[in-house]
């Protein structure tokens, strides 16, 4: 079943959260790969899809964010780009062919941690290969869709669609990170980010991760009102703060779950979680745009670049409605 159709059937979609989050609580130590555990340690990655799915995700996202080739180097693992996604991707396959309702395996595909020419050393064409790698093996891997997020340059979305497309005709989805006053750290508006995605022929888009929760509603304001498919929101869990040694976010459940409620309302239709969100989070989203658990009244932390206004946002859904029925 395509995600469109999902969709439609089901009205909106859940998606998981935090991968690392999870790892860490089950053994992974700073400096590890996570990717590595998908060889080593299947049987824990595997858990926690399920408990994601356990806690009402439809889809979920493989364990393979940093799966190309130059993220893998820094672990010494980039001669098994191919062997690590497939299992990333066999993982999730496991635990979606084994529940009782239908489950998206989303393979991620992260950003390759380097600058593409002329900003950087990295020619776009390997980055376009490393992409194509990578897809290979989250396609041997049996996902249903290869899921590319928390980008920040609209140069690196496009070699990372290039290069899935050059393994696999998968459809593709695209979240970009909306971290530097409600644009990405290259500049990318959530506008800007929407008409090029729309251009690149993508299912999905949306934004993920993120700084605050305001500045990601903004982007996906944006994005909304020139989107004609499906927009993603999997934001982080509030503000990371540090306590001593220890990384934890100031988004409890019912901060997210308001979140989740204001951009279904806007219009986004596949929800979710970034870093700082655990199956708690993921359930209390589910139950708010389910209708089992009340909307809270919580405060949203201050943004630099405020949420739009309640017209804007009418004209935002107007103007879609006008779009899709063509």
């Amino acid at each position: 079943m395509l995600l469109e159709e999902l969709v439609a059937q089901r009205g909106h979609l859940i998606v998981d959260g935090a991968m690392g989050t999870e790892m860490f609580a089950r053994g992974l130590m700073p400096g590890d790969a996570p990717e590595r555990m998908n060889l080593d340690a299947g049987e824990k990655v595997q858990e926690i899809h399920q408990a994601y799915v356990d806690a009402g995700s439809d889809i979920f996202l493989s364990n393979s964010f940093g799966g190309t080739r130059y993220r893998l180097a820094l672990h010494k693992l980039d001669d098994r780009v191919i062997e690590v996604n497939e299992a990333a991707g066999a993982n999730g396959r496991i635990v979606a062919d084994r529940a009782d309702r239908k489950i998206l395996v989303a393979g991620s595909v992260g950003p390759t941690g380097e600058l593409i020419a002329p900003l950087g050393p990295l020619e776009f064409t390997d980055a376009v290969a490393a992409f194509a790698e990578q897809a290979e093996g989250l396609s041997r891997g049996g996902v249903d869709i290869v899921w590319i997020e928390t980008m920040s340059s609209l140069v690196e979305v496009e070699a990372a669609v290039v290069g899935t497309r050059k393994s696999c005709d998968l459809p593709i989805a695209v979240t970009m990170s909306f971290d530097t006053a409600g644009r990405t750290m290259m500049g990318v508006t959530g506008e800007v980010a929407g008409t090029r995605l729309t251009e690149l022929g993508v299912v999905a888009m949306g934004a993920n991760c993120g700084n605050n929760l305001p500045d990601t509603e903004a982007a996906l304001g944006e994005m909304l009102a020139v989107s004609t498919v499906p927009v993603i929101s999997k934001a982080n869990a509030g503000i990371p703060q540090w306590h001593g040694a220890e990384l934890s976010y100031s988004g409890t459940p019912e901060v997210m779950g308001a979140h989740a409620h204001r951009v279904r309302q806007d219009g986004a239709e596949i929800i979710g979680g970034c870093c700082g969100n655990t199956p708690a989070h993921v359930s209390f989203i589910r139950g708010v745009l389910d209708g089992t658990i009340a909307v809270p009244d919580v405060e949203t932390p201050n943004s630099s670049t405020g949420r739009r206004s309640d017209a804007v946002r009418d004209e935002d859904r107007s103007r879609r409605r006008r779009r899709r029925r063509g």
